[in-house]
């Protein structure tokens, strides 16, 4: 019986097919120099030994092959995230060399930041197409893998990894999730090529089924929609909070409501999905511009059409067109609306000398959509129901109670007529109307049309 041949080889190097150009990625050949340095060749030399030895009892029993273990791994599954990190590891510089001493990162060396500031610096590297590389690093010191990206993100100090970002966060529920926090995925039993982080953009659409996702994996950094929590290995998500942030929670009543904030807050915080304090700012903002007919309940921190096409009309006022009148707030259109500047938005009472934030001109609300308004019931200067419901904060609610004070009907203030409508309005309201006589539906504090003529009769 003849001898059995035993080879073993490996393809060609410029092999592109899955299986070797993986094998390439994840087994480099060994640091030992010569004919014995990569695995292959110790396996040949294995498997000749045994050979001789077969040949040299004579051939008395069949050969049998040495039971080989996989000898590469399997090609990961295509939804996979093929982005493998490093570990902690300090600011480099440009020759990829530690910008100064390793020191173990605190939380307490972490700087304050913003959302809108981790949002942009995000944005920058999406618009640069980072190539993912572990062992790479931008001039900023940053490493190009994932939790490298988060570390740039969140401003740390250093290049945190998989294991140790949790610690810089506070954990958070799904309904908590705004821009800037992560979704952070640690797989303990294959740390380095098993877990991912992402940077929350914010919800796609009411849903939630859906965020936009800023990430840094192959070929380079992006950002798109992504189902919640992510494509593969969903339930070992967890969301985490960055601990220095500066400003609020920015959900529905978490920042202060009254806190009138001049910077653009970034396009991350307006649109389908925004559940923040800065979307009940722009719409007080664009109802001091003349925007009261398009809230049938008021301004509020969920992002709704009625913001998105009172934003149009404001944008369509200053001349604007196409991409400029899209009705999301741009930096520009937020200066324009926080700066007072341009025109009101036409057809709508900008009030007078009294009304706040308005320029002080003349007008009415004839020809507007809002049957509760003018247009309807021919009353100059009534801006509709809208502008004293629960929450509203207009210059109108000032008006309002002044007019209440010269009325004799303002005994329920406290503390003088303000913008933000509150429960003494509403008794002084309620006050002129049982005045006039009326009882019950007609005398609920809410002043409608007709409430209104006669107040400023």
């Amino acid at each position: 019986m003849a001898a059995p041949v035993f080879e073993e080889f490996d393809p060609a190097s410029d092999c592109d097919c899955p299986g070797c150009v993986h094998w390439r990625r994840v087994m480099p050949y060994s640091s030992l120099s010569g004919p014995l340095g990569h695995p292959a060749a110790r396996k040949a030399l294995v498997l000749a030994a045994a050979a001789g030895t077969v040949l040299g009892v004579g051939q008395s029993v069949p050969a049998v092959a040495v039971a080989h273990g996989p000898a590469r791994p399997g090609v990961p599954a295509g939804d996979e995230p093929d982005t493998p990190q490093g570990g902690k590891a300090p600011l480099h510089g440009p020759g990829g060399k530690p910008a100064k001493p390793a020191k173990p990162s605190t939380v307490a060396e972490a700087p304050t930041t913003t959302r809108a500031e981790i949002v942009n610096r995000a944005k920058k590297w999406v618009a640069a197409r980072v190539p993912y590389d572990m062992y790479a690093y931008r001039p900023d010191g940053y490493r190009q893998d994932c939790s490298g990206f988060v570390s740039m993100a969140w401003g740390l100090p250093g290049n945190e990894w998989t294991g140790s970002l949790s610690t810089f966060g506070v954990r958070i529920s799904r309904d908590q999730l705004q821009p800037g926090d992560i979704l952070l995925f640690h797989n303990p039993d294959d740390p380095e090529r098993g877990s991912h982080v992402v940077l929350f953009g914010g919800w796609t659409d009411y849903t939630h089924s859906y965020y936009l996702a800023y990430e840094q994996t192959r070929p380079h950094t992006r950002k798109q929609a992504t189902p919640y929590a992510y494509w593969s290995n969903s339930d070992r998500y967890v969301a985490y909070r960055y601990k220095g942030l500066t400003e609020g929670m920015s959900g529905a009543g978490a920042a202060s409501s009254d806190a009138q904030n001049t910077g653009y807050p970034g396009d991350a915080y307006f649109g389908p999905g925004a559940n923040n304090a800065y979307v009940t700012q722009l719409g007080r903002l664009l109802v001091d511009r003349g925007a009261g007919r398009f809230y049938a309940t008021g301004p509020g921190p969920r992002w709704s059409d009625a913001d998105r096409q009172a934003t149009r009309a404001f944008q369509r006022a200053q001349g604007w067109a196409g991409a400029e009148a899209d009705g999301l707030p741009g930096p520009e259109t937020w200066s324009y609306l926080v700066g007072k500047k341009g025109k009101d938005i036409p057809g709508a009472a900008t009030g007078d000398s009294e009304a706040e934030g308005s320029p002080g001109t003349k007008g009415s609300a004839e020809g507007s959509t809002d049957t509760s308004g003018a247009s309807s019931h021919g009353v100059s200067g009534y801006p509709g129901r809208a502008m004293f419901r629960p929450g509203a904060h207009n210059a109108y609610v000032t008006r309002l109670g002044k007019q209440l004070m010269k009325k004799g009907f303002g005994k329920y203030y406290t503390t003088g007529p303000g913008p933000r409508w509150g429960e003494a309005d509403r008794r002084n309201v309620e006050a002129f109307q049982r005045s006039q006589g009326w009882r019950g539906g007609a005398a609920d504090g809410y002043p409608g049309p007709e409430t209104w003529r006669r107040l400023f009769s």
